[in-house]
């Protein structure tokens, strides 16, 4: 089982931190998919700094259990692009319209937005439906 996060204003916020190794302890497929830059990507844009801007992201995925390979970076491409038909039960969120794309999509990955006081609810009543 499948679930996504995004980093900025999400995954760097250490109830979400919490909450994401939690599920990797309980044997989830846990996954960052950021609009951020790759290391390569950005230095191939002449932005010196990615790579420290990104180190931020790599530690907290070591942190919290994520494997580096289940990080996804869209570079600014919509999310739901690298979501879709990959069988992920929802990705957290705090951008709205990354959201809203998910929801408009045929998608079965559902979009939760993390700025609601109920976002780990509406995460776990998904997760206790498919477990």
């Amino acid at each position: 089982m499948k679930v996504s996060f995004d980093f900025d204003s999400t995954l760097d916020r250490e109830d979400v931190q919490a909450f994401a190794t939690d599920l990797v302890n309980r044997g989830l497929e846990v996954w960052i998919t950021t609009s951020r830059f790759d290391n390569e990507s950005g230095e191939k844009k002449g932005w010196w700094w990615i790579s420290k801007q990104n180190k931020e992201l790599y530690d907290v995925a070591e942190k919290c259990g994520i494997k580096k390979e289940n990080i996804k970076f869209t570079t600014m491409v919509d999310k739901i692009v690298f979501l879709k038909d990959k069988n992920f039960i929802f990705h957290l969120d705090d951008d709205e319209i990354e959201l809203e794309l998910i929801e408009e999509s045929d998608d079965s990955c559902v979009g939760i937005w993390v700025e609601k006081n109920d976002w780990k609810q509406k995460c776990e009543n998904l997760l206790s439906v498919i477990l």
